[in-house]
């Protein structure tokens, strides 16, 4: 009977160490015993949430959400070492002969490094083991850190440059909007090769290590889930509306836009269609496109095609990220930006962008159509749509 429950011991020890090892140090996405970490993190979202529902307005809830993550670090630590704790006291307990002491053992092993014992029959191999097991966890814990931060901050850096390019919110057609009222869309081949560079770092990072889905920005309104989705719809609208002259770089944007949300949902185990019908239905309505091409018409931003010619080319684009998308905004509690869904854990629809502005000497202040704020959650329009192929 010793030696089984000393066998039972080892297995959650050499299982726990696995997975720390698979966590902290192999850089893949999470797969069999690794997705341990994203358990803790859906646990500890959930309590968030629960504790974020009596927030009258999206900058408390977004206040109450921030310290998410780093507990979620922390809760991660903590299911380790009761783990370690279990599996050290099982091992112990042939020489304690009792559970309680092998416990107390097996703790103070693990908390002093193995320097302390906590009385009775002592067995040095096991409690230098334990010893070294923590430290090492630790340690590891601490390298972990920068790389998470190192991570989020090259993601936070584009979000913020965002801002005066896309409104905050982001919006896809006030993308264009906005370089078009100050004379600069040849800048937008740039906007979106730098998108489509921090879209692959997101699919190595944000699968790598999927905690980094619970670090919000800084700044209640930034959001990278809905900044990506901004510039992957000016990019859509751009290559439908003006296909001759649209930039290649807005098609790599969009390919490598919809693949980082394609692999993210494949992390979190959501179902994820990779050959999907192009012709199919999307939640967003020809007439909110319509509204937004009849906006960027007025301020004189350069179209081949009319909304109706265009519609078909960005639907067939759009429906490739915006069920992922969706999902994912909806998930995350980003800010209720227009064209990115439903948020079931806000009380308010979508808010419009807010626009400094457009003076100029002996000029006039431009007014477009532009979504404005709604008082009540947007409704979804039929089931989910899954992404579909490019047209």
């Amino acid at each position: 009977m010793n030696g089984v429950v000393f066998a039972l011991g080892l297995v959650i020890v050499l299982i726990t160490a696995a997975n720390v090892i698979f966590t902290l140090v192999l850089p893949r996405r999470p797969a069999g015993i690794e997705r341990l970490s994203l358990v803790v993190n859906r646990v500890v979202r959930f309590v968030f949430l629960v504790v974020s529902r009596a927030a009258k307005s999206y900058e408390v809830k977004d206040a109450l959400l921030a310290p998410a993550a780093p507990v979620a670090l922390l809760a991660q630590l903590a299911v380790w070492l009761g783990f370690f704790v279990l599996g050290y006291a099982c091992m112990l307990e042939p020489t304690t002969h009792g559970f309680s002491g092998a416990f107390t053992q097996a703790a103070v092993t693990l908390f002093s490094v193995g320097t302390a014992h906590a009385g009775g029959p002592p067995n040095q191999t096991v409690d230098i083991a334990a010893g070294a097991t923590w430290a090492i966890v630790v340690t590891l814990q601490i390298a972990y850190l920068p790389s998470l931060y190192d991570a989020f901050n090259r993601r936070e850096a584009l979000v913020a440059m965002l801002e005066s390019r896309a409104g905050l919110p982001a919006w896809g057609p006030e993308v264009l909007a906005r370089h078009q009222l100050v004379g600069i869309i040849d800048a937008l081949p740039s906007l979106y090769a730098d998108w489509e560079r921090l879209a692959a770092d997101l699919a190595e990072s944000h699968t790598t290590y999927p905690v980094l889905l619970l670090f919000r920005s800084p700044e209640p309104w930034y959001s990278w889930v809905v900044g990506l989705l901004a510039v992957l719809d000016a990019a859509a609208m751009d290559l439908a509306l003006s296909p001759d002259a649209s930039s290649s770089q807005a098609r790599l944007c969009l390919r490598m836009g919809f693949t980082t949300l394609n692999r993210i949902a494949k992390t979190l185990g959501w179902p994820v269609d990779l050959d999907p019908n192009p012709e199919g239905p999307i939640n967003l309505t020809f007439e909110e496109f319509a509204q937004a091409v009849h906006m960027l018409d007025e301020i004189g931003y350069p179209m081949e095609l009319t909304a109706e010619e265009a519609w078909p080319n960005f639907r067939g684009w759009r429906v490739n990220y915006e069920a992922n998308a969706y999902r994912l905004a909806d998930r995350v509690v980003s800010p209720p930006a227009p064209w990115s869904g439903p948020r079931t854990h806000l009380r308010t629809g979508p808010v419009a962008p807010r626009r400094p502005p457009q003076r100029s000497p002996g000029g006039k202040v431009f007014a477009a159509h532009r979504p404005e704020a709604a008082a009540s959650p947007v409704r979804r329009r039929g089931s989910p749509t899954r992404p579909r192929q490019t047209p």
